[in-house]
């Protein structure tokens, strides 16, 4: 306890300890990435590092980079392995995962032959189950192009102009004239361009009118590199013009001309940028337009390939909703046991705190279980009609070994009383969730664990087909099927839950007509024949192992 430390310490130093191993307690963690921007040469290969704090092993997680926007995916590394069609195609083969660190949490992407597109903001984002954080960095891509060099244009009134360019330089460079003294000039003019690559193509005037000004140097400077190229000339006095007195007036006028042609140059210059802007967002538009358009007359594809036989397809949960018809029901409490608490509107169901067990397992008990089931059924009867219905499955925060939750169908006379075992053989086709894996109770008795908890599942159930079906409705992912199902008798939806804080919920269908409890159950005479519950039932599930 806190009050049988030492107070010799130092209490800032107990505060700091206190403070770690808080943090040691807690599953959650940071996203950190490099602090200051990642500056590389253009053409060269770089390094875009993460890592997560307190460091552990993200083998196990998802892993993602992005790149100016959320949907432009530089690297997706999910389920242990590199996702590459989620990957942009500037990317692909360029870019790959370095995780020599990976267990300690550090991981990096490496990007080849940089490109002048690659500048820009990048985001990390480290996903474990329903949690993830994020990270920004900044890649700055440079290329020092070549240049400068000065050229004479020719001797002008009373001076002699000078033009000093360059090329392949990103970003754009940052020109300065000096003189032998050092001492700055402003630029005549300054010019530059793009090419298709990105890079910029610079020009820069000057008008040397003071003759004592033979050695004149332009300059050239990456703005964040620092890197600066120098080239000098060198203008022989005699070049410059002498200027006879009368010709003052004429320069005077010729000024005033040229800041007149200067601003109209300007003026029409920055009418042409602006057309040219309109005219490059009219295009994007038009662009996005003809995506989404594609992409829409895709998805319609896809899903009329999907209702053409939509039996065989074990994905695209709101699709497969759409041939099944929405139930709506409560809980029937005369069916519940005594250690379930049913909430009032009939819908939510919660379990006791604590319970204790006595007496002793049954000796045809299955993988060694020795705990009741506390189980309770939907009000209503299902029939032959396809049908389905969502549940919202919340284990609570006190998760532990005990906690356990079952959900999905079973025979109306099915035994529930007692120790029982909810299986095919049984009349019970459900999904079980139990310390952290769900168990498919067959003849088999497979379990997996999956990459992500559900917290809303879905059943489908298509009686002619002999088919029960659970899904993962945040995702629309398949999780598990019972196929070649022979019903008998009347079914019903059956739920059991045990564990403190674990409570289940069942959803409101949004396109149903709530089915009276007390009516008669309505059967097919073809199902209620030719039913051998000792013969196990053909089951199927697309998750991997």
């Amino acid at each position: 306890m806190v009050c049988s430390l030492d107070f010799s310490l130092p209490r800032d130093l107990f505060f700091i300890l206190l403070l770690q191993v808080s943090i040691w307690g807690s599953d959650s963690f940071l996203v950190i990435g490099p602090s200051e921007p990642i500056v590389a040469m253009l053409g060269a290969d770089t390094v875009l590092p993460c890592r997560v704090s307190p460091a552990v092993s993200v083998e196990n997680m998802e892993i993602r980079w992005f790149h100016s926007q959320f949907s432009d995916a530089v690297y997706v590394y999910q389920n242990g392995m590199e996702q590459a069609g989620e990957q942009l195609v500037d990317f692909k083969g360029r870019a790959e995962l370095v995780k020599d660190y990976i267990t300690e949490g550090r991981v990096a992407v490496r990007i080849h032959s940089l490109r002048v597109s690659d500048n820009g903001m990048y985001k990390c984002i480290f996903k474990k189950g329903s949690d993830f954080e994020e990270a920004l960095l900044e890649l700055k891509v440079i290329s020092l192009g070549s240049g400068p060099h000065i050229f004479m244009v020719g001797p002008e009134d009373e001076g002699i102009r000078l033009k000093c360019t360059g090329k392949g330089w990103f970003p754009q460079p940052e020109i300065q004239w000096e003189d032998a003294k050092g001492e700055k000039i402003p630029s005549l003019s300054e010019d530059e361009t793009q090419d298709n690559d990105g890079l910029f193509q610079i020009e820069a005037s000057l008008l040397v009118r003071d003759s004592s000004k033979t050695e004149v140097s332009c300059s050239m400077k990456n703005p964040f590199f620092g890197q600066e190229q120098v080239e000098t000339i060198f203008i022989p006095e005699p070049f410059f013009p002498r200027t006879p007195p009368w010709k003052v007036a004429f320069v005077v006028t010729l000024v005033i001309l040229g800041v007149f042609v200067g601003a109209v140059v300007y003026l029409a210059r920055k009418e042409r940028q602006k057309k040219k802007k309109l005219s490059e967002v009219k295009k994007e538009k038009e662009k996005e337009s003809k995506a989404k358009e594609t992409f829409e007359k895709e998805l319609a594809r896809r899903k009329k390939l999907y209702q053409q036989d939509w039996r065989k397809a074990e994905l695209y949960a709101d699709w497969r909703k759409e041939q099944f018809k929405a139930v709506g029901f409560t809980l029937d409490p005369a069916t519940a046991h005594p250690n379930l608490i049913l909430s009032e509107s009939g819908k939510h169901i919660y379990s006791k705190k604590s319970v204790s067990q006595n007496g002793e397992a049954p000796a045809h008990q299955e993988q060694g279980e020795s705990e009741a089931i506390f189980s309770v059924l939907g009000k209503i009867f299902l029939t032959v009609e396809r049908q389905y219905w969502e549940v919202e499955v919340n284990i609570g925060t006190e998760v532990g070994s005990r906690t356990r939750w079952a959900l999905g169908v079973c025979s109306d006379t099915a035994e529930r009383e007692g120790w029982f075992v909810e299986c095919p053989e049984k009349n019970f086709w459900v999904v079980v969730y139990k310390a952290g894996e769900f168990i498919f109770p067959t003849s088999q008795r497979k379990s997996l664990s999956l990459r992500q908890h559900s917290c809303r599942i879905g059943v489908f159930l298509d009686w002619d087909a002999g088919n029960v079906s659970f899904y993962n409705m945040i995702d629309g992912s398949h999780i598990y099927s019972f196929t070649g199902i022979t019903f008998c008798g009347t079914l019903r939806p059956y739920f059991s839950l045990q564990g403190a804080g674990a409570s289940l919920t069942i959803c409101a269908a949004s396109d149903h007509t709530e089915n009276c409890p007390d009516s008669s159950p309505k059967t097919s005479l073809t199902h209620l024949s030719c039913c051998d519950t000792s013969i196990p039932q053909e089951t199927n599930s697309l998750l991997p192992p």
